[in-house]
């Protein structure tokens, strides 16, 4: 018998990989945002006496887009590859749902390969677009998906003692 992972399990092992991910993001952007902002202090303070200096406010504003936009990207980079990888593997689920013993399975039991587990969390997207309707939907199908399994046709089930 399948036992099919609902909202709160799935909840939980967001919240764990979340603050994984918060992590390696930070690890991963805290050289890149201390390179951005020293190249850009130059330009904004170019001498030590302020003074006489007109603060840069454009300077600063390219500054925090482009540290913006850079955090953003990274991390999403790093939340989809980290999950698309780790559904594909073996263990077929992400720290957060292994802690759980959830595995991510297609619609007939099996383990999925990269190309499925790279579209289920591109699917993702959408369910964020919903105002996160999409994700809460797993709390009421009857397999308990989430509108990016119904889309990508995958499941989130509790691991059977025999995989």
């Amino acid at each position: 018998m399948t036992l099919y992972a609902g909202f709160w399990l799935r909840f939980v092992a967001w919240l764990i990989d979340r603050i994984l991910i918060g992590v390696i993001s930070a690890i991963i952007l805290s050289p890149i945002l201390a390179a951005i902002g020293i190249v850009s202090g130059g330009s904004m303070f170019p001498f030590s006496d302020f003074g006489d200096q007109d603060f840069n406010w454009a300077t600063l504003f390219a500054t925090l887009t482009a540290m913006i936009g850079i955090s953003l990207f990274v991390r999403m980079a790093v939340l989809l590859l980290y999950h698309a990888l780790m559904e594909s593997s073996k263990y077929q689920a992400s720290l957060g749902k292994l802690a759980l013993g959830l595995v991510v399975t297609d619609v007939q039991g099996n383990k999925l390969d990269f190309s499925k587990a790279l579209v289920r969390n591109l699917c993702k997207l959408i369910s964020n677009l919903t105002f996160t309707i999409g994700y809460i939907m797993a709390g009421f199908t009857d397999k308990k998906q989430a509108l990016h399994d119904v889309i990508a046709g995958t499941l989130v089930v509790r691991k059977q003692s025999n995989q």
